[in-house]
Protein backbone atom coordinates (compact mmCIF):
# COMPACT_ATOMS: atom_id res chain seq x y z
CA UNK A 1 0.00 0.00 0.00
CA UNK A 2 1.41 3.46 -0.71
CA UNK A 3 0.12 6.07 1.39
CA UNK A 4 0.44 9.70 0.53
CA UNK A 5 -0.43 13.25 2.20
CA UNK A 6 -2.66 15.39 0.41
CA UNK A 7 -2.55 19.60 0.27
CA UNK A 8 -3.99 19.13 4.09
CA UNK A 9 -1.34 16.69 5.45
CA UNK A 10 -4.40 14.74 7.90
CA UNK A 11 -6.29 13.67 5.25
CA UNK A 12 -4.16 10.66 3.57
CA UNK A 13 -5.02 8.73 0.51
CA UNK A 14 -4.19 5.28 0.30
CA UNK A 15 -3.33 3.28 -3.06
CA UNK A 16 -3.12 -0.49 -2.54
CA UNK A 17 -1.18 -2.66 -4.72
CA UNK A 18 -3.83 -4.24 -7.10
CA UNK A 19 -2.46 -7.93 -8.56
CA UNK A 20 -4.10 -8.87 -12.07
CA UNK A 21 -4.27 -10.94 -14.48
CA UNK A 22 -6.33 -13.05 -17.03
CA UNK A 23 -8.53 -13.80 -14.87
CA UNK A 24 -9.37 -11.36 -12.79
CA UNK A 25 -7.33 -9.33 -9.64
CA UNK A 26 -6.71 -9.07 -5.91
CA UNK A 27 -6.20 -6.11 -3.82
CA UNK A 28 -5.87 -5.83 -0.01
CA UNK A 29 -7.92 -2.90 0.46
CA UNK A 30 -7.07 -2.73 4.48
CA UNK A 31 -3.66 -3.65 6.63
CA UNK A 32 -4.58 -2.24 10.34
CA UNK A 33 -0.33 -3.06 10.73
CA UNK A 34 0.37 -0.66 7.35
CA UNK A 35 -1.65 1.55 8.39
CA UNK A 36 -0.46 2.26 12.28
CA UNK A 37 2.84 2.04 10.66
CA UNK A 38 2.35 4.85 8.44
CA UNK A 39 0.46 6.67 10.71
CA UNK A 40 2.43 6.01 14.19
CA UNK A 41 -0.78 5.36 16.56
CA UNK A 42 -3.77 3.12 15.96
CA UNK A 43 -6.92 4.00 15.27
CA UNK A 44 -9.76 1.15 16.21
CA UNK A 45 -12.45 0.97 13.28
CA UNK A 46 -15.60 -0.10 14.91
CA UNK A 47 -18.54 -0.37 11.71
CA UNK A 48 -18.33 -0.69 8.31
CA UNK A 49 -21.02 1.17 5.95
CA UNK A 50 -21.78 1.06 2.90
CA UNK A 51 -24.35 2.51 -0.34
CA UNK A 52 -25.43 2.44 -3.64
CA UNK A 53 -26.39 5.59 -5.35
CA UNK A 54 -27.06 6.87 -9.32
CA UNK A 55 -25.06 9.49 -11.25
CA UNK A 56 -25.66 13.05 -9.36
CA UNK A 57 -26.67 11.62 -6.19
CA UNK A 58 -24.72 14.00 -3.56
CA UNK A 59 -24.21 12.87 0.03
CA UNK A 60 -23.03 15.82 2.43
CA UNK A 61 -21.38 17.17 3.92
CA UNK A 62 -21.46 15.34 7.11
CA UNK A 63 -19.74 15.31 10.32
CA UNK A 64 -20.37 14.18 13.87
CA UNK A 65 -19.41 16.41 17.21
CA UNK A 66 -17.26 14.97 19.92
CA UNK A 67 -17.54 12.94 22.08
CA UNK A 68 -19.01 10.72 18.80
CA UNK A 69 -16.30 12.39 15.94
CA UNK A 70 -15.52 9.88 13.41
CA UNK A 71 -12.38 8.84 11.33
CA UNK A 72 -13.64 7.84 8.04
CA UNK A 73 -11.92 5.64 5.53
CA UNK A 74 -13.48 5.57 2.28
CA UNK A 75 -13.23 3.54 -1.60
CA UNK A 76 -15.78 2.46 -4.03
CA UNK A 77 -16.28 -0.48 -4.86
CA UNK A 78 -17.93 -0.18 -7.81
CA UNK A 79 -18.48 3.17 -10.38
CA UNK A 80 -16.90 6.75 -9.64
CA UNK A 81 -17.17 9.43 -7.14
CA UNK A 82 -15.85 12.75 -6.14
CA UNK A 83 -15.13 12.19 -2.79
CA UNK A 84 -14.57 15.45 -0.43
CA UNK A 85 -12.82 16.44 3.00
CA UNK A 86 -13.30 19.88 4.15
CA UNK A 87 -11.32 21.24 7.37
CA UNK A 88 -13.39 22.11 9.71
CA UNK A 89 -11.13 22.38 12.72
CA UNK A 90 -11.74 26.20 13.88
CA UNK A 91 -7.43 26.40 15.17
CA UNK A 92 -6.22 24.69 11.89
CA UNK A 93 -4.41 26.59 9.72
CA UNK A 94 -6.18 24.45 6.61
CA UNK A 95 -9.52 26.14 8.28
CA UNK A 96 -12.36 25.99 5.87
CA UNK A 97 -9.96 23.69 2.99
CA UNK A 98 -10.80 21.04 0.90
CA UNK A 99 -9.40 18.04 -0.14
CA UNK A 100 -10.79 16.32 -3.52
CA UNK A 101 -10.51 13.35 -4.86
CA UNK A 102 -11.45 10.59 -7.62
CA UNK A 103 -12.49 7.16 -6.16
CA UNK A 104 -13.06 4.53 -8.29
CA UNK A 105 -13.62 0.90 -9.07
CA UNK A 106 -10.60 1.09 -11.42
CA UNK A 107 -7.75 3.40 -9.24
CA UNK A 108 -9.22 1.76 -6.10
CA UNK A 109 -8.05 4.78 -3.91
CA UNK A 110 -9.28 5.10 -0.53
CA UNK A 111 -8.95 8.30 1.55
CA UNK A 112 -8.53 8.82 5.48
CA UNK A 113 -10.51 11.25 6.51
CA UNK A 114 -9.96 12.06 10.21
CA UNK A 115 -12.48 13.50 12.89
CA UNK A 116 -12.66 17.36 12.52
CA UNK A 117 -13.41 17.00 9.11
CA UNK A 118 -16.76 17.31 6.60
CA UNK A 119 -17.32 14.71 4.61
CA UNK A 120 -19.07 14.09 1.46
CA UNK A 121 -19.37 12.90 -1.99
CA UNK A 122 -21.04 12.95 -5.53
CA UNK A 123 -21.50 10.22 -7.74
CA UNK A 124 -20.27 10.57 -11.13
CA UNK A 125 -21.31 7.18 -12.39
CA UNK A 126 -24.81 5.17 -12.05
CA UNK A 127 -25.07 2.50 -9.99
CA UNK A 128 -21.88 3.40 -7.22
CA UNK A 129 -21.20 1.51 -4.64
CA UNK A 130 -19.38 3.66 -1.77
CA UNK A 131 -18.35 1.90 1.36
CA UNK A 132 -16.45 2.99 4.00
CA UNK A 133 -15.03 2.20 7.88
CA UNK A 134 -15.51 4.44 10.83
CA UNK A 135 -14.04 4.64 14.61
CA UNK A 136 -16.86 5.65 15.92
CA UNK A 137 -20.82 4.75 16.05
CA UNK A 138 -23.44 6.71 14.41
CA UNK A 139 -25.02 9.41 16.78
CA UNK A 140 -27.92 11.13 15.85
CA UNK A 141 -27.66 13.63 18.90
CA UNK A 142 -23.97 14.79 17.82
CA UNK A 143 -25.00 14.35 13.61
CA UNK A 144 -24.36 18.03 11.70
CA UNK A 145 -23.55 19.60 8.26
CA UNK A 146 -22.40 21.99 6.29
CA UNK A 147 -23.89 23.18 3.13
CA UNK A 148 -22.29 21.48 0.12
CA UNK A 149 -22.94 24.46 -1.93
CA UNK A 150 -21.54 27.15 0.49
CA UNK A 151 -19.62 29.69 -2.08
CA UNK A 152 -17.00 30.10 1.32
CA UNK A 153 -15.86 26.48 0.42
CA UNK A 154 -15.30 26.91 -3.25
CA UNK A 155 -16.24 23.24 -4.16
CA UNK A 156 -15.91 22.31 -7.39
CA UNK A 157 -18.49 19.03 -7.59
CA UNK A 158 -18.24 18.16 -11.11
CA UNK A 159 -21.80 17.78 -11.94
CA UNK A 160 -24.37 20.43 -12.96
CA UNK A 161 -27.11 21.76 -10.41
CA UNK A 162 -29.86 20.54 -12.49
CA UNK A 163 -28.25 16.83 -11.94
CA UNK A 164 -27.57 17.01 -8.49
CA UNK A 165 -30.02 14.81 -6.06
CA UNK A 166 -29.86 15.32 -2.50
CA UNK A 167 -31.42 14.16 0.83
CA UNK A 168 -34.11 16.70 2.31
CA UNK A 169 -31.45 16.96 5.42
CA UNK A 170 -28.73 17.79 2.83
CA UNK A 171 -30.80 20.59 1.31
CA UNK A 172 -30.95 22.77 4.45
CA UNK A 173 -27.68 22.82 5.98
CA UNK A 174 -25.53 25.40 7.63
CA UNK A 175 -22.93 27.63 5.71
CA UNK A 176 -19.63 27.18 7.46
CA UNK A 177 -19.18 30.16 9.53
CA UNK A 178 -22.67 29.06 10.73
CA UNK A 179 -21.63 25.72 11.83
CA UNK A 180 -20.94 23.98 14.93
CA UNK A 181 -16.71 22.95 14.49
CA UNK A 182 -14.20 21.54 16.69
CA UNK A 183 -11.77 23.34 18.05
CA UNK A 184 -8.84 21.93 20.09
CA UNK A 185 -6.26 18.88 18.56
CA UNK A 186 -8.05 15.91 17.39
CA UNK A 187 -6.05 13.60 16.52
CA UNK A 188 -7.88 10.65 14.21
Amino acid sequence: MNFIRTAIHDVVMIEPKVFGDERGYFVETFRQDKLDEFLGFSIRFTQDNESKSSYGVLRGLHYQLAPAAQTKLVRVIKGKVLDIAVDIRKDSATFGQHVSVELSEHNKRQLLVPRGFAHGFVVLEDDSVFAYKVDNYYSPAHDRGIAFDDPALGIDWLVPDAHLKLSAKDTTQVLLDKAEVFTGELLY
